[in-house]
């Protein structure tokens, strides 16, 4: 359903960010990590027109790797429990909305290893 990841400016430089402060070069380990985070939370992320206006984009594909059906069934169970209407174009900005929040919680983490950016988000 999800085609092509794409993410905005602002969120490139996030990623560019969190690029040089963990030394982690690969867009989609950093998408990853901040699509799940964003998925961690309990609230909805809030609803915001995004303009996916940057250079940066991957296929579903690179981004979710071996575990394409795994990242998309997560997310299809959220919005589910949250009234999403389950369509691709419903979907997509659902994605972009949680994809963006996550980006910019791993961005005010403070670290400057990926040691310590990951455990800012584990709760005990």
């Amino acid at each position: 359903m999800i085609e092509n990841v794409r993410i905005s400016e602002k969120a490139k430089n996030q990623l560019i960010t969190l690029k040089r402060r963990t030394g982690i070069q690969n867009w989609n380990v950093l998408c990853r990590w901040a699509y799940c985070l964003s998925l961690r939370e309990k609230s909805p992320p809030p609803p915001e027109n995004i303009a996916t206006d940057s250079s940066v984009e991957m296929s579903w594909k690179t981004f979710a790797g071996s575990d394409e059906n795994l990242y998309l069934s997560l997310l299809i169970h959220r919005g589910r429990k949250e009234g999403v209407k389950i369509d691709k174009i419903n979907l997509n900005n659902y994605f972009k909305l949680h994809l963006h929040r996550g980006i910019s919680y791993l961005n005010s983490a403070p670290s400057s290893s990926i040691e310590s950016l990951l455990a800012g988000f584990i709760k005990e």
